[in-house]
């Protein structure tokens, strides 16, 4: 079996490694399409947050759309490629749980592939918080499209500890039968959210296929595995590639965009309380 050579990686410690490879990130993963964002976004939105906001690459596609949009992200590392690549967005340092924004101050909020790195519960008091009431809440995953043959086997071979040769796969945690998929959005019980809903846009994105090996080495389980197995495991993507695209530099990656939004319920007015409208980070 090709297992770890050194202790899996601890939640906190895989939340965490983003920011040691912040520009290869920035520089590599997906952005989302037009048609995922105008999709998410609520009529009349003017002021948008991108919460866990990374690098930026949904605070950049949202500000193509509305007048204002505030990205928190709590690495300082991913926040300093943020700045230097995303005119016209406003950075703050803030966590999902302790939101650095006024009550009732935002039309919508938008989280990128980082649901499943928050306090479910914590986060979803703080988003409803900050939004105004018909407020927008949405999440969003964008990546490669598993449905796609060869790109689920890539996934299956990508990560250390979840393969053992081409006869037998391992399933992940996220990925054993009744286990729950960090590709969906279960709100806790007497959320302020209602109508909740989901959408699917898929696009292609041309790559080369150093690029491609190289985007695979920026999801956490390959960036916190041991020098060994992230070797391995990239050899493994790039030998599969070349088997499956014989002699090709660039090939066609198939990409999805997976959403999900759910509306702000108004609050009762003996429990309105003001935010400061126009400034979510007023003091």
């Amino acid at each position: 079996m090709l297992g770890y050579r050194e202790a899996v990686a601890t939640q906190a410690e895989r939340a965490t490694s983003f920011g040691t490879i912040a520009e290869e990130y920035n520089r590599l993963r997906s952005g989302p399409p037009d048609s995922a964002i105008e999709w998410l976004l609520p009529a009349g939105c003017r002021i948008a947050v991108d919460l866990a906001a990374g690098t930026g690459l949904l605070a950049r596609a949202l500000a193509g759309k509305v007048s204002e949009v505030v990205a928190v992200e709590p690495d300082e590392r991913m926040r300093a490629v943020l700045h230097a690549s995303s005119d016209g967005v406003g950075a703050v340092a803030g966590l999902g749980e302790a939101l650095p924004l006024q009550d009732a101050s935002v039309d919508g909020l938008f989280i990128s592939s980082a649901w499943h790195w928050l306090d479910h519960e914590l986060a979803t008091g703080e988003i409803g918080r900050v939004l105004r009431d018909g407020g927008r809440f949405g999440v969003i995953w964008t990546s490669r499209d598993r449905e796609v043959g060869w790109v689920r086997d890539i996934d299956w071979i990508r990560e250390p500890g979840r393969y053992r040769g081409t006869a037998e796969r391992v399933e992940a945690a996220d990925g054993a039968p009744g286990a729950p998929s960090r590709r969906r959005v279960i709100l806790p019980e007497a959320s302020p959210f209602t109508a909740a809903e989901t959408a699917t846009f898929s696009f292609t994105r041309t790559m080369a296929i150093s690029d491609f090996v190289s985007m695979i080495a920026t999801y956490s389980g390959i960036i916190t595995a041991s020098e060994a197995d992230r070797a391995e495991s990239l050899g493994r993507v790039r030998a599969a590639l070349e088997q499956r695209f014989p002699g090709a530099t660039h090939i066609d990656v198939p990409m999805r965009s997976l959403c999900w939004r759910a509306t702000r319920s108004h609050r009762a007015l003996s429990r309105e309380r003001g935010g400061v409208i126009g400034d979510p980070l007023a003091k």
